[in-house]
């Protein structure tokens, strides 16, 4: 058996998975399958072959290789879901229900429909629930989601004039901390460390291991640093020139190398 790594099509909350399919069946990347999940049917698209690591689980199960007409279905599923989307709108605002709708879809076999939404507080949607089943005549899951998720499904550009990165290439939501902007010397402004979803930027993380690694061996700001001009308060670091600050009471602030 091969394992790959799939992304759901179209789908709001589980984007990647792994899957094992029989090693006699020949794929690329790009290739949709039809995958198994809890007795329901989802599409999903290779995105990579990958190793069988020990402790990995495998919540999808490989059906087959999708054919013209899974294609087409899909595609039937997605005009049908946009068309949930305004009606989903209209009937909460009929309700008086505070949430904001963003993505929805079907499972390939249409057995469930899930709906994403996004609220300032928790929402008693049964009789929303009810209204929609009765139209759609299928099982309805509404979901609320996060700011994060919903700047991923909803796109944008970040302040590096670039698509989001979690709307374009991340599969993962990764732990960012308020340490990763101190490590990299940047203004702890919220202006500029946080995304369009109000949360800091995904990108902190992307240098981060890197500035840790640099600044071994590299003094502290603040502390006091023996050199050869005396002691000294280092006020300025320079990870990628290897040098630093310090100011001396009677001779101003010199530059000196880690090296010297």
């Amino acid at each position: 058996m091969d394992v790959i790594k799939i992304n759901y099509t179209n789908e709001a909350f589980s984007d990647s998975d792994y899957i094992e399919v029989p090693s006699n069946i020949n794929l690329k990347i790009g290739n949709l399958l039809i995958v198994s999940i809890n007795s329901l049917l989802h599409i999903a698209s290779v995105i990579d072959f990958c190793d069988n690591e020990k402790d990995r689980e495998f919540k999808a199960k490989f059906v087959r290789v999708a054919t013209k007409k899974d294609i087409n279905q899909n595609r039937r599923n997605v005009i049908d879901s946009s068309e949930v989307l305004v009606y989903a709108e209209e009937k909460a605002s009929e309700l008086e229900l505070p949430m904001h709708f963003i993505s929805s879809f079907y499972t390939f076999d249409r057995k469930q429909l899930f709906i994403s939404y996004v609220a300032d507080n928790r929402i008693d949607f049964r009789e929303l629930a009810k209204v929609l089943a009765q139209r759609y005549k299928t099982r309805i899951e509404l979901r609320q989601i996060g700011v994060r998720d919903r700047a991923k499904k909803v796109g944008g550009l970040g302040p590096c004039g670039l698509f989001l990165c979690c709307s374009t290439f991340l599969t993962d939501f990764v732990s960012v901390s308020i340490n990763m902007a101190k490590n990299q010397f940047l203004a702890l402004n919220p202006t500029k460390i946080n995304g369009c979803c109000g949360r800091l930027l995904c990108c902190l993380n992307y240098e981060d291991e890197v500035y840790t690694e640099l600044k071994q061996g590299m003094p502290n700001i603040g502390s006091l640093v023996e050199t050869k001009e005396g002691l000294g308060k280092v006020t300025e670091v320079d990870v990628f020139k290897r040098t630093y600050k310090a100011e001396f009471k009677d001779k101003g602030v010199l530059e000196f190398s880690v090296n010297e």
